[in-house]
């Protein structure tokens, strides 16, 4: 009986960890670049509810585009920038008109960027909200939760404009040493399915974390290798 006993919690423990492990590998899955919300380290962002994909119902996104670029001031960490892209294309994305007015003004201020710091910024940010955008694209053909309503005509209409990566690499001319943009880069080339692009992106965001507090809280999100 006892032997029995033994057998069946070790069985059960088995199950348990079994199921652990595959809840683990499910919660991982998905486009990288929605599904984890970064740490901003207590930087402002937009307003949000409980989860990755849950906007706060109360906010007005008639404001989407004048706050996101509040929120995208030159003092403003990589990172937390990453989060209110993230947040922003999830609002927009359910509105045409929000999610074209957002882009266009994204846009509009790489062309008025005076300085070669307001330059690469503006580069990423309208680089990384596009590859967010594609990412949410991408989430319409996954067996997981989504983000609600897709204004799915406006979506591909805004993402025919261009490929976001390649902003995000001219950003990086401008900033090569800056390891969170090679963070994000990293995300983004895990999404566009891109080993070696991730390699050495992955590489050089894990070495500036001695130097980045808000890269090292979020670094998790960038494994070993690919």
């Amino acid at each position: 009986m006892n032997s029995l006993r033994t057998s069946t919690r070790s069985s059960l423990r088995g199950a348990l960890l079994a199921a652990a492990l595959l809840f683990s590998t499910t919660a991982l899955a998905g486009p990288p670049l929605l599904c984890h919300p970064f740490d901003t380290g207590g930087a402002a962002s937009l307003p949000w509810g409980k989860g990755w994909n849950v906007p706060d119902r109360g906010y007005d996104t008639a404001r989407l585009s004048a706050d996101t670029a509040s929120l995208l001031g030159a003092q403003v960490p990589v990172i937390a920038r990453m989060e209110t892209l993230r947040r922003a294309a999830i609002y927009a994305s359910a509105d045409g008109t929000r999610l074209r007015g957002l882009a266009a003004s994204l846009e509009a201020r790489v062309g008025a960027a005076k300085t070669p710091q307001a330059k690469s910024l503006a580069l990423f940010d309208a680089g990384y909200f596009a590859e967010t955008l594609q990412d949410i694209a991408r989430l319409q053909g996954y067996d997981m939760p989504g983000i609600g309503r897709v204004d799915v005509a406006a979506l591909r209409s805004v993402l025919a404009r261009g490929d976001g990566s390649l902003r995000i690499a001219e950003a990086l001319k401008l900033r090569s040493g800056d390891a969170s943009m090679r963070f994000a880069a990293a995300l983004v080339s895990a999404a566009d399915e891109r080993k070696g692009d991730y390699n050495t992106h992955a590489r050089l965001a894990r070495a500036g974390i001695t130097e980045d507090a808000l890269l090292a809280r979020n670094i998790g999100q960038v494994a070993a290798t690919y």
